[in-house]
C-alpha cells in the first residue's frame, strides 16, 4: 500500500514539476512581447524611466500614428506579401522538379550538379549579394518586386531538402506508374508530388520565415522606400529614432501582424509541417 502511495505521489510531483517548467518557459517567452505590447503605449520618458515601470500611466495611441506618418506600411504590406508569396512559389516549383531529378533519374554530370548546390549550401549567402546584385542592375530591375524575389528563385536548401523526401520514396511507386504508362513528367506531378505534401509544407514554412526576415537584401537592391519590406522599414526608422523606444515597439507590432494572423490561420499546418520533418 505504501508503494502505491508513493508511486502516486511521486508521479503527481513529477507533473507538477513539469508544468511549472512549461508555465514558466512560457511566460520567460511571452514577456519580451508584453513589454513590447506595453512599451508601445507609453512616452518616451516612461520608456526610459529607472527604474522601470510595466504598465504605462495611460494608454496612448500616439505613436502609432508617428509610424504610420513616418512610413508607408500599406505599400510594406503590400511588397511584402508578394515578396513571401513569389519566392515561396518559385521555392516549391523549382525545389521539387530539381529534387525528383537529382533523386530519381539517371543522366550524366548528375553528381557534379549535385556538389554545386551543396557547395551553395555551405557558402554564406554574403558573399553572392555583389554577383546578383550586379546582375539585377544590368537587367535594369532595381526598385523592383522582381529585384526583391531574384536570390530566392532558387533555393539550394529546397532542393537539397526535397532531394532527400523523395529517395525515402520507395522505387516501386516509380515502376509501377512507368508500367501503368505514365512518363516521366505525369509520374512527377501526378504520383511522386502529392507524396512530398508535408515537406513541401515544411519548405514553405522555412521559406516564408526567410523571406519574411530578410533584411541585407531589400536594403542593397531597392532604395526607394517604397519599394522595401517590413524588416527594410523598420530598420529605416530605428535610424531615424534612435531612442523613440515606444515608436520602434509600436512599428515592431505592426511590422508582426502579417506572420501573426498567418499563424492563427495555418497553425496546425505550421506545427504538422516543423514535426514531419524529424519523420522518414
Amino acid at each position: 500500500m505504501k508503494s502505491v502511495n508513493s508511486l502516486r505521489r511521486s508521479y503527481a510531483l513529477g507533473k507538477f514539476l513539469t508544468y511549472f517548467a512549461l508555465i514558466a518557459g512560457s511566460l520567460i517567452m511571452v514577456f519580451p512581447f508584453l513589454w513590447m505590447l506595453l512599451t508601445s503605449f507609453k512616452t518616451v520618458p516612461e520608456s526610459m524611466q529607472i527604474p522601470a515601470t510595466l504598465f504605462p500611466s495611460a494608454f496612448r495611441l500616439d505613436k502609432y500614428k508617428e509610424v504610420l506618418e513616418n512610413l508607408p506600411f500599406v505599400r510594406l504590406y503590400w511588397n511584402t506579401i508578394l515578396l513571401v508569396f513569389f519566392r515561396v512559389i518559385c521555392a516549391i516549383a523549382f525545389s521539387s522538379m530539381a529534387g525528383y531529378a537529382f533523386a530519381k533519374l539517371k543522366f550524366r554530370g548528375k553528381n557534379i550538379l549535385f556538389t554545386i548546390v551543396l557547395m551553395q549550401m555551405s557558402l554564406p549567402s554574403q558573399i553572392f549579394l555583389i554577383p546578383q546584385y550586379q546582375m539585377v542592375a544590368k537587367m535594369g530591375m532595381a526598385n523592383t518586386i522582381f529585384a526583391l524575389v531574384f536570390p530566392g528563385l532558387v533555393s539550394a536548401f529546397g532542393v537539397f531538402f526535397l532531394r532527400q523526401t523523395y529517395m525515402s520514396i520507395p522505387e516501386e511507386v516509380g515502376e509501377a506508374a512507368y508500367l501503368d504508362g505514365c512518363n516521366q513528367w505525369v509520374t512527377f506531378y501526378k504520383i511522386m508530388f502529392p507524396l512530398t505534401g508535408t515537406s513541401v509544407a515544411a519548405l514553405t514554412i522555412f521559406t516564408a520565415v526567410f523571406a519574411y526576415g530578410d533584411l541585407m537584401w531589400p536594403q542593397i537592391v531597392n532604395n526607394d522606400i517604397n519599394m522595401f519590406t517590413l524588416s527594410a522599414g523598420l530598420a529605416t526608422l530605428r535610424g531615424m529614432n534612435t531612442t523613440d523606444f515606444p515608436m520602434l515597439m509600436a512599428g515592431s507590432l505592426l511590422a508582426m501582424l502579417p506572420m501573426v494572423v498567418l499563424y492563427l490561420i495555418f497553425q496546425r499546418q505550421f506545427v504538422e509541417g516543423i514535426a514531419g520533418t524529424g519523420g522518414k
